[in-house]
């Protein structure tokens, strides 16, 4: 009787898609002697919102200039590491050729061109393309946030919610795959931060952009993300997804305010507290 001896196969590895943007061990130099980012790294998934944490001060700001490339308007410059994005290398690219690749910052404090419509800011935002679909793309933002489409005037009489609006629907003209946001809820009404971040998760679900979110309120940035990484002093001192973040005790004692009577210390405690505890 012959016996048929079949070879044992190890099932193939599983595929890790690479992520579509990767900051690499950064430093960041401002006027050549303050340095404000000290090796950070952080990696955002395709099609997800990550969002970055932290105090005033830690670097949050920095981080997304130097990816958009704004860095040299400020007199900074990344001094060391790498940042990729789809798999090609960042560093040193002009800020609208980082645009045409698909990256689109929305600013600290909205930015729009105040003596400007609504509709005209809209525009603006798609100096980059050529394409004859500039107009369909108008009335999809106008989809996401009705509100602007009432709003003929001048952009500078929005209200502070509006001009956020405002300030999302022109980063959509860019038809971006990846938003980098800073601080969205800046300014605004409880209410109107929970529509704004409504309808970043939309955004993200309906049209597949990716986010990297830059927020102080980190209650709601855990609401909308998958993952998130907390800033201290230029550096990352921790990541996980957003449960293990909401669940964290020091997170919440920090950063959720779920520390009771303790919080009363906190104006007592030092970053470097902090980061040991963490690290």
């Amino acid at each position: 009787m012959t016996q048929t001896v079949e070879a044992t196969r190890s099932p193939p590895a599983a595929t890790v898609a690479a992520p579509l943007l990767s900051v690499n061990n950064i430093e960041v130099v401002y006027d050549d002697v303050i340095l404000v980012l000290r090796g950070l790294s952080l990696e955002v998934p395709r099609g997800a919102i990550v969002a970055l944490l932290g105090a005033n001060g830690a670097g949050k700001s920095t981080t997304l200039k130097a990816i958009s490339g704004l860095l040299k308007t400020e007199d900074g410059e990344i001094t060391r590491g790498d940042i990729l994005f789809d798999g090609a290398r960042i560093n040193g690219i002009d800020p609208d050729k980082i645009v045409r690749r698909g990256i689109f910052q929305v600013m600290e404090g909205r930015r729009i061109i105040a003596d400007m419509t609504s509709l005209e800011n809209l525009r603006l935002g798609a100096f980059t393309r050529s394409d004859r679909e500039v107009d369909a793309d108008i009335d999809m933002v106008f989809r996401y946030f009705p509100r602007l489409k009432e709003r003929t005037g001048l952009a500078g009489y929005l209200s502070g919610g509006e001009q956020q609006m405002l300030a999302i629907g022109r980063a959509l003209m860019a038809r971006p795959k990846m938003i980098l946001m800073d601080e969205p809820s800046m300014g605004l009404s409880p209410l109107l931060v929970k529509e704004v971040f409504s309808i970043i998760r939309e955004i993200n679900r309906d049209l597949g952009v990716t986010i990297l979110l830059v927020e102080q309120n980190a209650r709601a940035a855990l609401s909308v993300a998958s993952h998130g990484y907390i800033m201290e002093q230029g550096k990352v001192v921790l990541d996980g997804s957003a449960n293990e973040l909401r669940d964290n005790e020091d997170v919440k004692e920090f950063y959720l305010g779920g520390a009771g009577d303790q919080r009363k210390s906190f104006k007592n405690l030092k970053s470097f507290k902090r980061r040991k505890r963490w690290l």
